[in-house]
């Protein structure tokens, strides 16, 4: 019977938390948006960098 009451309290307090969840997700997901753009951005820079950097290397043939 304790299981029962334990099940029922745990649909009663989490399908809120699912729906507010649901909801919530599409403002959470846009408010991500910029920082992840930010991060291809330093992330294509910082590969560019490192390809210029390690030019000479490949050229010279340690790179193979």
């Amino acid at each position: 019977m304790l299981t029962f009451v334990c099940w029922l309290l745990l649909f009663v307090v989490c399908w809120p938390l699912a729906i507010i969840a649901l909801v919530l997700w599409p403002f959470v997901w846009l408010l991500s948006l910029p920082f992840r753009l930010i991060g291809i951005t330093f992330e294509a820079v910082f590969s560019l960098l490192r390809a210029i950097l390690l030019l000479p290397a490949r050229v010279l043939g340690q790179g193979k």
